[in-house]
Order: structure tokens, then C-alpha cells, then sequence
């Protein structure tokens, strides 16, 4: 354990420098929104790009892979949402807390952080994850906000949401790297010196944009805060293990890489969406502050319990 820790250690480093570098204002929240553009429109994905590939399909996706997965994301975020609902709130802000308790910071901490820590075959499977994530949850909570504001499902909306995927740089990556996988075309020494070079900024980057961003959430609802957090870096974890090593019987590398990315604090990009639809930012503020602080040792510990398989 004391091992592991110390082994992240240096990536909740870079986040508290950012934290810092935005707590003092030497690095202000425009310089923190231009950092998070470059990273994730540019040194994220081409470190995504590379990593795909250099990837197969068939050595990563798998259907059982993806239903343990799904199935315990799904299960915490089903519990979630009834515990909003059950609280009396609307469902746009039920489906905005949901998203809190199963979406994790999988681009900008997850890949950097686990692919080192477990190995160069954790790749492919974060970006399974990370792939889910996006392209079922991330349309889900628009859904959701859009049809309980519009009272009804319009092919509006879902032309939206279809526009909104092909438009995120990493599912655009990884797409394209798949893409280039299949074909068997080698990457030239020059583009696979500019991916690296370039794909090298992306967990600095990503880490310290990370930590500059939470220097202006607040910490407001600290009881509903700490419920979501809890949610994110416990239930979530716990359900994922319990359909993979239980229900779906995954091989366990994969079932540990999966169980490690769903233990990952609360994703930036919940925030983003939680401001753009008006939905409840200060709670989505306060729990990705609470779950990333917390997940300095809650990370650890669950990914010093998966290195044992």
C-alpha cells in the first residue's frame, strides 16, 4: 500500500502545484481554459491516437468487458438517482448528481496515471472505459436535462448529442487510431516522434489543468458533496468489481484496470455540462473538489488492491 501510494503520489503533486498556481492567481482561469484546450484538443489526443494505434479491436474490446462495466456504472447511477429523486429534487439535477457518482476523471488522470502504474496493456482498457463513458453517459445526462426541460424526446435532441460526440476530440482519437490499426499501416518515425513529443505534454498538462481548475470550485453542500463523492470513489468501484470479478467472471488484469478506472474521483467535464445547462454547478463543483482530495488515498489503496491480481 505504502508503495502504491507513493507512486501516485507525484501525480496528486502536479494537481496541487496547478491547485496552487490558480489559488494564488498566478495562473488565472483564462490561462487555465486555454491549458485545458491545448491538452485535451491536442497533447491528449495524440496520445490517445498513439495508443490506439498501436492497439488491436480484438485485443481490447470485448462484449463481457463491456456489460461489467456498464452494468456497474449502471447500478450506481440508478441508485443515485433514486436517492435525488427520493430527496424531492427534478430530474435534471437527479441525472446531474447520477453523472457525479459514476463519471471519473479518465482522460486526464486515469489514462496517464493507471497505464504507468499497471502497465502498457491498461491502455486499451482505460479507453474501453473511458469509450463508454462518453458515448452512453455522456449522452445519457443530455437526454435526460433536455427531455425532462422539453417534456418529450425530439430528433432535435438527438442529432445534438450525435454532433456533440463527433465533435469530442477523444472519441475522435481513438476512433482514428483504431482506424489506423485496422488498416496495418506502420507509423512513420517522424509521426511517431511528433505523437510523442506532443503526447508527452498531456499529463503534466492535464494534471496541472486539473489542479488549476479546482482552485475556483467551492465547497458549498458539503453533505450532498461528501455523498457523491462517496458514491464516485466507493460505490462505484465496489459495483464494477463485484460485475466483473462476480457476475461476469473478466480476466482479472482486465477486471483490475476497470475497477481501478472506476475508482477515479469526478471528471472536470461533469462541471462543464452542469454550467452549460444552468443544472446544479455548485454541487457538481463541490463534490469534484471533496472526491479528488479524498482520492489521494482512496485511489491508492484500491489500485495497491488490484496490482495483487
Amino acid at each position: 500500500m505504502l508503495a502504491i501510494f507513493l507512486k501516485t503520489l507525484p501525480f496528486f503533486g502536479l494537481i496541487a502545484v496547478g491547485y496552487g498556481a490558480g489559488r494564488s492567481r498566478f495562473f488565472t482561469e483564462e490561462a487555465t481554459a486555454y491549458l485545458t484546450k491545448f491538452v485535451f484538443y491536442f497533447a491528449l489526443s495524440a496520445m490517445l491516437f498513439q495508443f490506439a494505434a498501436n492497439l488491436s479491436v480484438a485485443d481490447v474490446f470485448s462484449w463481457n468487458l463491456v456489460f461489467a462495466y456498464f452494468w456497474g456504472t449502471a447500478f450506481v447511477y440508478l441508485i443515485v438517482t433514486a436517492v435525488a429523486l427520493l430527496r424531492g429534487l427534478p430530474m435534471a439535477e437527479a441525472a446531474v448528481e447520477a453523472q457525479c457518482g459514476v463519471i471519473g476523471n479518465v482522460g486526464f488522470l486515469g489514462i496517464p496515471m493507471l497505464v504507468l502504474l499497471l502497465g502498457a496493456d491498461a491502455a486499451g482498457l482505460v479507453m474501453l472505459v473511458l469509450s463508454v463513458d462518453l458515448i452512453f453517459f455522456g449522452s445519457l445526462i443530455v437526454i435526460l436535462i433536455t427531455g425532462s426541460r422539453d417534456g418529450r424526446l425530439s430528433p432535435r435532441m438527438f442529432g445534438a448529442v450525435g454532433r456533440g460526440l463527433l465533435r469530442n476530440p477523444m472519441i475522435v482519437s481513438i476512433t482514428l487510431g483504431l482506424a489506423w490499426s485496422a488498416l496495418r499501416i506502420p507509423i512513420p518515425d517522424p509521426m511517431n516522434e511528433f505523437l510523442d513529443l506532443l503526447g508527452a505534454a498531456a499529463t503534466p498538462g492535464a494534471l496541472f489543468a486539473v489542479g488549476a481548475s479546482l482552485a475556483t470550485k467551492s465547497a458549498e453542500r458539503p453533505v450532498v458533496a461528501g455523498w457523491l463523492s462517496f458514491s464516485k470513489l466507493v460505490l462505484h468501484p465496489a459495483a464494477v468489481a463485484f460485475a466483473a470479478l462476480v457476475v461476469f467472471k473478466v480476466e482479472l488484469y482486465a477486471a483490475g484496470v476497470m475497477i481501478a478506472a472506476a475508482s477515479l474521483p469526478v471528471a472536470g467535464n461533469v462541471y462543464m455540462l452542469a454550467q452549460h445547462y444552468g443544472v446544479a454547478p455548485a454541487r457538481v463543483s463541490a463534490s469534484i473538489l471533496f472526491s479528488t482530495a479524498a482520492s489521494i488515498l482512496t485511489v491508492s489503496m484500491v489500485i495497491a488492491w488490484v496490482s495483487t491480481f
